[in-house]
């Protein structure tokens, strides 16, 4: 049995039980995969970080990211809020991380007051994939081709992580979703994409609404997802030339995100507020 320092935090929210919880379980070197799955499946929020020792020299740790079904090579909110964990157990106030992922190795701002902080991550820089079929897409979410932004294709889009990015024309259409979790698989799992990212978004304001819908109905809507946000934002700016959105995601489900992004050259930054909602121990067989 190990005993690991365990944080539950919440991510692009400054308000805690609204953004998109996460939990963290520090020093977890000789926690087995199976354990690590198995208890991502016990705590059934949307991703789990087990940080461990970094197996590349510029890395600060290596985040293992997990979802309910398995581990994924990335992930934005696993990603800032497992950085506010390390920065709070450190006593940091202001950092730069180096985060090892599968994806590759993400430099992580921290900037910590009290049990809030701000964070903000580099993600890898954008692959554009191939476009879609409007109807195909918006039909898994129960919409149709009438609700498809009529210059925005749908289109699979990686900052770190493959998503569908899915533009709508109109913002009322986000509040017409029934999603069908086995047609968003059948959609998505080809193309290697993790969720259908419906977004509606106005880019001279700079501002845009979404929600996020994963592959099983056992995960179903997530409440922000940064490793989407990323996509999307790369998306805009390929497209419109448009540089910063600020994405409201989760009002919905009723936890409301706020995620901050802005392209600095091939990159993305991606950034948000976490805040601190549970600090302890969990115990694990390894």
């Amino acid at each position: 049995m190990t005993a690991c320092r365990y944080t539950v935090v919440d991510v692009f929210t400054a308000n805690r039980l609204q953004g998109n919880a996460l939990a963290v379980v520090h020093d977890a070197d000789g926690i087995s995969d199976a354990v690590m799955h198995a208890f991502a499946r016990e705590v059934r929020l949307s991703e789990t970080s087990f940080l461990q020792s970094a197996t590349v020299p510029d890395a600060d740790y290596r985040n293992r990211i997990w979802m309910m079904g398995g581990e994924i090579p990335f992930a934005g909110h696993p990603s800032l809020g497992a950085a506010a964990a390390v920065a709070r157990v450190q006593a940091e106030t202001s950092i730069t991380y180096v985060q090892e992922t599968v994806a590759g190795c993400q430099p992580i701002d921290v900037e910590v007051d009290d049990q809030l902080a701000h964070v903000s991550m580099l993600q890898e820089p954008a692959e554009f994939g191939p476009e879609l079929d409007p109807g195909e897409v918006l039909g898994t979410l129960g919409l149709d081709v009438d609700d498809a932004h009529p210059e925005l294709p749908c289109q699979v889009v990686s900052t770190g992580l493959p998503h569908v990015i899915a533009p709508v024309r109109d913002a009322s259409s986000l509040g017409r979703v029934w999603p069908d979790y086995d047609r968003i698989a059948q959609l998505a799992a080809p193309h290697g994409c993790v969720v259908v990212y419906l977004a509606h978004v106005e880019p001279e304001a700079g501002t845009a609404r979404a929600r996020s819908f994963a592959r099983s109905a056992e995960t179903g809507e997530d409440p922000a997802t940064g490793s989407a946000a990323g996509p999307l934002a790369a998306y805009i700016a390929q497209r419109t030339g448009a540089l910063k959105l600020e994405i409201a995601q989760g009002i919905e489900i009723g936890r409301g995100s706020r995620l901050c992004t802005e392209v600095e050259g091939d990159r993305v930054r991606v950034g948000g507020d976490v805040v601190v909602v549970v600090d302890g121990t969990v115990f694990l067989d390894t």
